[in-house]
């Protein structure tokens, strides 16, 4: 699609919610109407845009929501949407507002179905990567991990403080169902003895010695960063395998759980997410389109939805192993 003929575009979030996606739509609803465009915002994303819930956004729409977490336009997960009847009624309110592009801001499934919903009714899509567990393909960081990264390390400070007054030990339950960036960023940003996570595999043994060997040397105390997605049953499942073993340390389990996603969203998340809200609008008016914004080494890029939906992104290998060396 050219430039020209591009005047009226839509804008949602959906999936999970992540810190900084307000600052996202900001983004999109200032820099296209600096190009002339309409701008539609769709409330509670894929099934907003099957129940026709748009509304028309202005520049003073999306005036004091940099700071606010959620997402003011409210989001949903959409099992209509996953059936072509649900998309085909999608496609007939988009043409109703005669709509002709979208900015999806999520996570894989929405890419997801914006690849399927492009191809059935030949609707281009720009995707902004929003979700707190880091794990699309493509870009460097997505918007809200950063944050879920110090809400959760301000929790493990704060855990560190009872753990060592008390000489206990603390298993820490992070999200991350698929994907361990969160916790390994966190055990690393907060001195944790270990982490676990669903990319690494973990021998219960070498865990039970590291923590003895903490203790024999005379460490206070030891926390523990575990994944929830990590195979072993999370952070509950785990201590509770290891709860006989050292009983002496009374191991404690913490689950910090959705305060992750909650939250003003910190600096980098406003900035990350401000970067690729604009550039979404300026990719889309320079005729891509089916493909996600993405940040590497700093420099804005695009790739394509299949690279997010079939492609794995893992944590380094080196940085697995620095948390190793460090915790020790």
């Amino acid at each position: 699609m050219d430039r020209k003929d591009i005047r009226r575009i839509a804008v949602f979030t959906s999936g999970g919610d992540a810190p900084g996606m307000n600052a996202a739509l900001r983004a999109v609803v200032r820099t296209a109407a600096w190009n002339k465009l309409h701008v539609y915002g769709i409330e509670r994303g894929y099934e907003g845009m099957i129940d026709g819930h748009f509304k028309r956004m202005e520049r003073r729409d999306v005036a004091n929501i940099i700071q606010r977490g959620g997402t003011v336009l409210r989001t949903a997960r959409s099992k209509r949407f996953m059936t072509p009847e649900g998309r085909a009624q999608a496609a007939e309110h988009l043409k109703a507002y005669d709509i002709d592009a979208c900015i999806a801001i999520g996570g894989n499934g929405t890419f997801t179905g914006a690849k399927v919903f492009s191809e059935e009714h030949n609707v281009p899509f720009i995707g902004v990567p929003g979700t707190i567990d880091n794990d699309l393909f493509g870009t460097d960081y997505t918007i809200g991990f950063d944050t879920a990264v110090n809400t959760a390390i301000d929790a493990v400070d704060k855990i560190r403080d009872t753990a060592d007054s008390h000489n206990r030990l603390f298993f820490v339950e992070v999200m991350g169902r698929h994907s361990g960036y969160i916790a390994l960023h966190t055990a690393i940003g907060s001195g944790a003895s270990s982490v676990l996570i669903p990319e690494a595999q973990t021998n219960l043994e070498d865990l039970k010695n590291v923590l003895k060997k903490n203790k024999a040397r005379g460490k206070l105390f030891s926390v523990v960063i575990v994944a929830e997605g990590h195979p072993m049953g999370g952070a509950a499942g785990i201590a509770e395998r290891i709860k006989d073993e050292l009983a002496s340390m009374e191991p404690k389990v913490t689950v910090i759980g959705h305060l992750q996603r909650g939250g003003a969203p910190t600096a980098l998340d406003r900035l990350l997410a401000s970067r690729l809200g604009h550039a979404a609008v300026n990719r889309l008016l320079e005729g891509e389109e089916n493909v996600a914004v993405g940040i590497v080494n700093d420099l804005i890029t695009t790739y394509p939805f299949e690279d997010s939906i079939y492609k794995e992104k893992k944590p380094e290998s080196k940085l697995i192993e620095m948390a190793s060396i460090l915790a020790i």
